[in-house]
């Protein structure tokens, strides 16, 4: 419970410092994955359609779970998106462990990768 409870005020620091620099605070999850996926595209601030923001809600999904080994970058396609491969298995999850393995992870990548501390 007290795990949760940490995760919970971490993940609501880490969207407040998120509307500080993007000017609003994502809604949900998605929302952070989002952004993740464009930072991770590399290509700043661009018109995208439907598909390519599911695309970067996608890619924002591997990069956070790569830093606990369950997907390794392959590379760039011609258009410069990076490409990702299961390393292993995804373990079997409700929806609720799911959510919290992303935000645990996302937190994790926003420490690590950007230099927040939460």
């Amino acid at each position: 419970m007290k795990k949760d409870l940490d995760l919970d005020r971490r993940w609501l620091k880490l969207r407040e410092k998120l509307k500080l620099v993007i000017g609003k605070k994502p809604a949900d999850l998605n929302g952070v994955l989002f952004l993740i996926g464009i930072q991770e595209l590399g290509k700043g601030q661009m018109s995208f359609s439907k598909e390519e923001k599911q695309d970067l809600i996608h890619l924002g999904i591997c990069k956070v779970l790569s830093l606990s080994g369950y997907y390794e970058l392959q590379g760039l396609d011609e258009e410069g998106w990076p490409h990702w491969a299961a390393n292993s298995n995804i373990p079997n999850l409700n929806l609720m462990e799911q959510e919290k393995l992303l935000k645990m992870n996302t937190i994790e990548y926003f420490e690590k990768e950007i230099g927040l501390e939460f």
